[in-house]
């Protein structure tokens, strides 16, 4: 396992993510506030739920590189890489709207209470707070620590892959909003 490209790769897969998302901030009112057919959320609403997800997913991930980050001193580094393999076919549905089922917690619902530009603001930062935390644990400590992620039971993952379920969960929603550009133009 080389452990820096590892790492490399999810911090580009974070950038195509964020990037992409930051695209929507740009698109017209009548694109953002479109409440599409199927009784879904807007775009705006959907914005609004990637930064409320983001926010929670992030507290698990800086608890989850603070004690990576203490178990350096007692766990062997080393091993762990050597011991590694990423089963990115695991994490595959994540990305995909409508591949599986997902009761998100109602803290994570869009209220209304933001503007545009507030959550493009704090979605900015979510994206700096993962770089963060991907050069504190430049070396592979985030293999050192794993906590159970509930949704499309993936079980124990490890802070590195949280981060990329974070950036995956923000492609699922870019599709969704997609879906809603594209019932808008038929409309």
């Amino acid at each position: 396992m080389n452990i820096f490209r590892y790492i490399k790769d999810i911090k580009t897969h974070l950038k195509l993510s964020f990037d992409e998302v930051d695209r929507w901030f740009g698109k017209d009112k009548v694109t953002l506030n479109y409440l599409p057919s199927n009784g879904g959320w807007t775009v705006h609403q959907i914005l609004e739920h990637i930064y409320l997800t983001n926010f929670y997913l992030l507290i698990l991930i800086e608890k989850g590189s603070k004690k990576a980050m203490r178990n350096y001193l007692d766990l062997d580094l080393n091993l762990e890489i050597e011991n590694y393999s990423f089963e990115q076919e695991r994490f595959e549905n994540v990305g995909d709207y409508g591949a599986f089922k997902w009761i998100r917690p109602e803290h994570m619902e869009p209220k209304g209470e933001l503007k545009l530009n507030e959550i493009r603001s704090l979605i900015s930062q979510q994206y700096h707070q993962c770089l963060k935390y991907l050069e504190l644990m430049k070396n592979g400590e985030g293999l050192l620590c794993k906590t159970t992620m509930t949704v499309n039971e993936l079980g124990k993952i490890n802070v590195y892959e949280y981060i990329y379920f974070l950036s995956l969960h923000a492609q699922r929603h870019v599709t969704q909003m997609k879906n809603n550009e594209l019932e808008t133009i038929k409309n």
